[in-house]
């Protein structure tokens, strides 16, 4: 397959795909401090060409990183009453790319020393900063840069189903790897991610978050990714790797959480399969392709 990574199969960037509601244009301004929208495009649209260059991913041609994801995510709710309820309640962005999901949490009121947040590009961070023109000072969240499939950066274990110990729990800023928290996050956040890799990556990445969820029940995974309403490899789609979109359909999502990742009936796994529009995949896919996204919440009971 060839792979999209190739400057001949890469769709140049298009402005039309950049669109902001209500809500999205009064986050950004109230965050950038930019109050003119043409202003306020412009600047957006020339960190959406520097990320563009350090790597292709869709979602960044699509300007899925001004969308308010998160927080239109059916779990969220729950995310921001926890840090609410729990003094020492951590939230995790994994694959956090500029950090606007984590931002919008922060600006909700989930304590902005209880966040910390993952992607494999240390860049993507750091035009975070730029893109809504803070510093580590400003915006004081820990960031760690690393693939999250090097066992240095998360390790594979069993979830941990004993009560908690009363150790005290790593400073976050002081961390490198997130071993250190292994059953101590409340909360982990994992958007557009899973359909980058192959199945037997997506089992071990689940299995990889599934340890570091902390055993309180109401302690929760949750996300939304690319699937298909049968498990299997979406026809003439590779992803952003350039490698064949594997998708899980919501029956085996649930199966591979409950009873695969964690004992049976010790989580509940919730689902919801949409179809999308994907325009911007047609050169990819055919102009008459599907596309369906998988909106899902894991949570301890």
């Amino acid at each position: 397959m060839t792979s999209i990574t190739d400057p001949s199969r890469i769709p140049a960037l298009d402005e039309r795909f950049y669109s902001l509601d209500a809500e999205e244009l009064e986050f950004f301004k109230s965050q950038t401090g930019i109050d003119n929208d043409e202003q306020l495009k412009t600047h957006i649209v020339d960190v959406q060409a520097k990320a563009h260059e350090i790597h292709p991913y869709h979602c960044i041609r699509r300007f899925a990183f001004t969308k308010l994801k998160i927080s239109r995510l059916p779990a969220y709710s729950r995310v921001i009453e926890i840090g609410r309820e729990r003094d020492d309640a951590i939230l995790l962005d994994v694959g956090c790319c500029f950090g606007n999901d984590v931002r919008k949490a922060a600006a909700d009121g989930f304590p902005i020393s209880n966040i910390l947040a993952l992607d494999l590009r240390p860049e993507f961070w750091e035009l975070g900063h730029e893109l809504f023109k803070s510093s580590p000072d400003t915006f004081p969240v820990p960031f760690i840069g690393g693939d999250i499939f090097d066992p240095a950066i998360l390790e594979v274990v069993s979830p941990d189903y004993r009560p908690m110990t009363q150790t005290l729990t790593p400073a976050l800023t002081s961390l490198t790897s997130l071993n250190p928290l292994r059953g101590r996050v409340s909360i982990i956040h994992a958007s557009s991610m899973f359909h980058l890799f192959d199945e037997k990556q997506q089992l071990h990445l689940a299995r990889a978050l599934g340890s570091l969820l902390s055993q309180q029940p109401g302690s929760v995974i949750f996300g939304v990714h690319g699937s298909m309403p049968e498990t299997g490899i979406l026809p003439s789609a590779p992803n952003s790797h350039g490698q064949p979109l594997f998708c899980h359909n919501p029956d085996s999502w649930r199966a591979l959480w409950d009873g695969g990742v964690f004992a049976r009936e010790s989580v509940c796994v919730e689902t919801e399969l949409r179809e999308v529009s994907r325009g911007d995949m047609a050169v990819i896919t055919g102009p008459n392709a599907k596309f369906w996204v998988l909106i899902w919440s894991v949570t301890r009971i």
